[in-house]
């Protein structure tokens, strides 16, 4: 291992001062994490998963600092590295605090203050746990820990050198995407959503084919592949083919409710309804299993992850003075310094989380104990299977019910403690997956040659200036669109499906109302799946996602496995293809436009006399400018062509996933 560590020479050589720590760096970086943030968290309220951002932002730096001319490849690496901390920070907290509004006394703390405080907290404790953990995981194991989302960013910074044109797919992607956007869902020109229903009274009743054709989801689809969109949308048809209808055909006899609903007869419900009291928690425990057999899998790489990193821990280095420029990190002494201050900043100060006094003081260990754990187990896993198959969610479930159980132990079952129990767990979560990304951005700058205090510090102004984004976009996402609930206001809200789990846990075991029945039968459901080879979380994400959501994911993987199968190469799969590019572009400019368009729904173009909004922009637009060609169709030529509303929307989305399958197997280009 230390022979592999003297002969490891970086792209710049630790005697070499290149400008890196400047001050367009910083702010560009600054910049992008605010974008990157903000669409991630549209994107995890949406579908519950997020899209690694540092490659994407790597090479929109390289482009804009070419036009500003005389920038060095540290510089580069700096912005990817703040803006990067946007994507990861952002995912542990929609996987999380939306769970706030579904818990009792909850949503008093959703707002801005809260929310801004929990992402700051939990991402710089993640940087921070994460600093005493480089030598030792970057540094010790490089030859044994691949990180390939880092690699893979070094690969295109380098090749940036080079120059080139690789950049427009992104700019392409990212121009697309909001062309798209801008004339369905603001003009209206098609449906969003096209569907086909059966009828309650059908052979398949309640049942429902249909998709939410945005470029956002067809990107994911196309990054992901043809195997796990597969699988997703495999769990989806289980729950919208399957379920759904089963449930209708048993209950449609039925004179008497079926709990846990206690109100209303399954005959009477509608296919929204039946997933609500019944698919929901189906899917909670199909996910809770998934989760924790990722963990499982997992465990011997958690185990000798947390040994040798604190083995490594107890080692003195007594080399601090001899230090070279690429061996510098964050002092260790800051480091406890910043994570005490930020523990009593949240345990003691008032109104800031909902714990006070002894409970404050329990959640503090609670987050301290947990958090180091997972950070040092999400570190490592990172480096072995990248971070998009992290399994974040895993950890969050585990902390949750260790905190629920411990809190049950003590008898704190009142529903005072949901909340609290949330707060732990959304901070671990937040710490896990922003540690995650910092070690895949600190072994970039290993290979490059890169200052780590530099970058550790850039981490840090990262998660400073994302969370400031992600606190108002979530507030302003609840606000405008809505989250799981519908209302009169809220007609298709964000489903939030992380989030929802998270609070099911959280009841059912602080409240011991769970309906165990239904969530032992979506566990059963993933043992199966597991037990035919099966990626289980896959599965029951799809399951628990409305189908909706993942038959554009599955379309943007058959793109992938269309062209794979032309290319017939690996080099197909790579992170830096156009069609990975493109995919990027068309993800960050779909969810970006998706803040721009919940900004007009909840912007007033005609008022009522109390000054309540009576017609919002974007119903204005749809009025006045737009209005959906399919339905201009229909009233034309009668309505037995009613469905070419549906079959319009259809097409359209048809040339999008071909203009993705033309960019992705378009010549590629190394350079950028």
């Amino acid at each position: 291992m230390e022979e592999e560590k003297k002969k490891f020479k970086p792209f710049i050589s630790a005697s070499e001062f290149l400008p890196e720590f400047s001050l367009r760096a910083i702010i560009m970086g600054a910049i992008f994490g605010i974008i990157f943030g903000a669409a991630s968290v549209y994107l995890g309220l949406k579908i519950g998963l997020t899209v690694s951002a540092s490659i994407p932002i790597a090479v929109l730096a390289i482009s804009v600092f070419k036009k500003l001319g005389n920038a060095s490849i540290l510089e580069s690496n700096i912005v990817q590295t703040i803006g990067s901390a946007g994507e990861s920070v952002a995912a542990g907290v929609v996987f999380t605090v939306p769970a706030l509004l579904f818990l009792s006394g909850g949503q008093d703390y959703f707002h801005y203050f809260q929310i801004f405080v929990l992402a700051l907290s939990g991402g710089i404790l993640g940087v921070l746990f994460m600093v005493p953990l480089r030598r030792s995981l970057i540094v010790k194991e490089h030859g044994n820990l691949p990180y390939p989302e880092g690699t893979a960013c070094a690969d295109v910074l380098i090749a940036g050198e080079k120059g080139g044109k690789l950049a427009q797919k992104v700019y392409y992607g990212l121009g697309i995407a909001f062309l798209y956007k801008l004339f369905m869902s603001i003009m209206g020109l098609w449906k969003d959503t096209p569907q086909y229903l059966f009828g309650n009274k059908s052979v398949l009743p309640n049942a429902a084919i249909n998709g939410e054709i945005t470029p956002e989801l067809l990107g994911v689809g196309y990054i992901i592949g043809p195997k796990i969109s597969g699988i997703m949308v495999a769990g989806g048809v289980l729950s919208s083919l399957v379920l759904i209808p089963l449930i209708t055909m048993l209950g449609a006899g039925l004179t008497t409710v079926f709990p846990p609903e206690t109100t209303q007869l399954i005959s009477q419900m509608s296919a929204d309804d039946i997933w609500d009291h019944y698919i929901r928690y189906i899917g909670a425990g199909a996910v809770t299993f998934g989760g924790i057999m990722t963990l499982i899998k997992t465990f011997p790489t958690i185990i000798s992850a947390f040994r040798d990193s604190f083995r490594d821990l107890r080692k003195k280095d007594n080399t601090a003075e001899t230090q070279s420029r690429t061996e510098k990190d964050i002092p260790l002494i800051y480091v406890l310094i910043g994570s005490v201050i930020l523990i009593a900043f949240m345990a003691f100060i008032p109104n800031v989380l909902p714990a006070k006094g002894g409970s404050a003081i329990l959640s503090s260990i609670m987050i301290v104990v947990f958090g180091f754990f997972f950070v040092t187990v999400s570190s490592r896993i990172v480096g072995l299977i990248g971070s998009s198959s992290n399994p974040i969610s895993g950890m969050t479930i585990a902390t949750l019910m260790a905190t629920a159980l411990i809190f049950v132990g003590i008898g704190w079952t009142g529903d005072a403690y949901q909340p609290i129990a949330l707060v732990v767990g959304s901070i671990v979560c937040i710490a896990s997956a922003n540690a995650g990304a910092t070690s895949q951005d600190l072994k970039t700058g290993y290979i490059l040659g890169a200052t780590p205090i530099k970058q550790q510090l850039g981490l840090i102004i990262g998660v400073l200036a994302s969370t400031i984004a992600i606190g108002f976009t979530l507030t302003l996402l609840e606000h405008n669109i809505g989250i799981v609930t519908k209302t009169v206001a809220h007609k298709h809200p964000l489903p939030a499906p992380q989030a929802v789990l998270m609070a099911t846990i959280i009841k059912g075991l602080l409240s011991h109302n769970l309906p165990w029945g239904l969530v032992l039968i979506g566990m059963g459901i993933s043992a199966v799946m597991e037990l035919c080879d099966v990626s289980s979380l896959a599965f029951a994400v799809g399951a628990y996602l409305p189908l909706s959501s993942t038959t554009p994911i599955f379309v943007g993987g058959v793109v992938k496995w269309l062209v794979d199968k032309k290319n017939k190469s690996k080099e197909a799969e790579s992170d830096i293809g156009p069609g990975a590019l493109f995919s990027s572009g068309l993800i960050a400019g779909g969810a970006i436009t998706g803040i721009i368009i919940s900004v007009l729904m909840g912007t007033a173009a005609e008022t009522d006399k109390d000054g309540n909004i009576k017609t919002s922009v974007i119903e204005w637009l749809n009025n006045h400018i737009g209005g959906n060609i399919g339905d201009k169709l229909t009233n034309i030529f009668g309505n037995g062509i009613a469905q070419w509303a549906d079959l319009w929307a259809f097409g359209i989305f048809m040339v999008l996933a071909f203009i993705l399958y033309k960019f992705a197997t378009s010549k590629q280009e190394e350079k950028l």
